[in-house]
């Protein structure tokens, strides 16, 4: 039996235990060596149903150290960057949540320094990519199977916004997640951004503007749209409508099973993105590992995360003009040919 990759979580809050609960119990090819996190008793806590995980509050002197075989960063994204250019100097496998840094500033010097490393050693976790709906439609796409795709629809919809949730984060953290899946159906770059606002929900916290319509065009002129609404009220809902010459296609929306009783008839809604896609997120993992065991990624890279920051660049810019903001991005390394 091959050894088990020894993984290092860079981080114990809500999407760092949930990964640490997923490789312990459910991934296969890899074990939790360490976790590490500014709150020492988190992390300790993190690890104590864990035989042989440590607990630290510094990632260099894991990287030091030398007794893990890859990372998994769940902190927040602004301190991502000196993780990834530490991971990458050890040479290390890195599953990096998005966003891969806030910036495209940032995220362009990550994609450099990978390329100046010579391989790909870095995921980013866009995990809609894993999504058995999104994975049938992408195929439906590239297949040409109703003909040419024409537009896409998509609808982004939670109950209520987290506190301390900015207009501004309705694109930086939310439609983040429908740039990368624009791309991931495409194939293609994101051309320009435009961001229309008008009459916002009384549920929205003081300064929010809540929804909000992005309208986005690819290279080849496909038309995306997306109805981001953080304060829906009713549970969480993604789901896309693809437009083809010749069909519709749908996917994502509620959950089934859809149950007729007692003179009434309906289904449930998620409550929240980790069940939306808890097997999304497991099959993102375990491509994940079994890629790192290879020498490889498994899913969306470092430029990936640097062109889906460009298009929130222009997002958020687009949201203070109302213009039509093209999205600047650097020229595509051959790594990521």
């Amino acid at each position: 039996m091959n050894t088990p990759l020894r993984v290092a979580v860079i981080g114990a809050g809500r999407m760092g235990a949930d990964h640490i609960d997923r490789i312990h119990h459910r991934i296969h090819g890899a074990e939790v060596a360490a976790v590490v996190d500014i709150d020492k008793p988190r992390a300790e806590a993190a690890v104590a149903h864990i035989p042989g995980a440590v607990a630290h509050t510094d990632v260099q002197e894991i990287l030091d150290r030398g007794e893990v075989d890859a990372l998994l960063v769940a902190t927040p994204g602004f301190l991502h960057e000196d993780v990834l250019l530490a991971a990458l100097e050890h040479g290390l496998p890195t599953l990096c949540e998005k966003p891969l840094t806030p910036d495209a500033a940032s995220s362009w010097r990550v994609v450099q320094a990978e390329v100046a490393a010579g391989r790909q050693l870095i995921q980013v976790g866009f995990m809609r990519r894993f999504d058995a709906g999104y994975r049938s439609l992408r195929r439906l796409i590239q297949d040409k199977t109703y003909g040419e795709l024409l537009t896409l629809h998509h609808q982004h919809r939670n109950a209520t916004a987290p506190p301390g949730f900015t207009t501004e984060m309705l694109i930086n953290d939310s439609v983040v997640h429908e740039f990368d899946a624009v791309r991931f159906f495409t194939g293609e770059e994101i051309r320009n951004v435009q961001v229309r606002i008008g009459r916002s929900t009384r549920n929205a916290p003081d300064g929010q503007r809540d929804p909000q319509l992005v309208l986005m065009e690819t290279e080849s002129g496909i038309l995306a749209q997306v109805e981001v609404y953080l304060n829906a009220q009713f549970g969480y809902q993604v789901a896309t409508q693809a437009s083809f010459e010749t069909g519709i296609v749908g996917i994502g929306g509620d959950v089934e099973p859809y149950v007729r009783t007692a003179g009434t008839w309906g289904g449930s809604v998620a409550p929240s993105f980790e069940e939306r896609f808890v097997e999304a997120y497991d099959l993102e993992l375990q491509d994940w590992i079994n890629a790192a065991a290879r020498g490889e990624i498994g899913g969306p890279s470092a430029w990936d995360g640097y062109a889906t920051a460009a298009c929130c660049e222009a997002g958020v810019q687009a949201q203070t003009s109302g213009e039509i903001v093209p999205v600047q991005l650097q020229r595509k390394p051959e790594i990521y040919a």
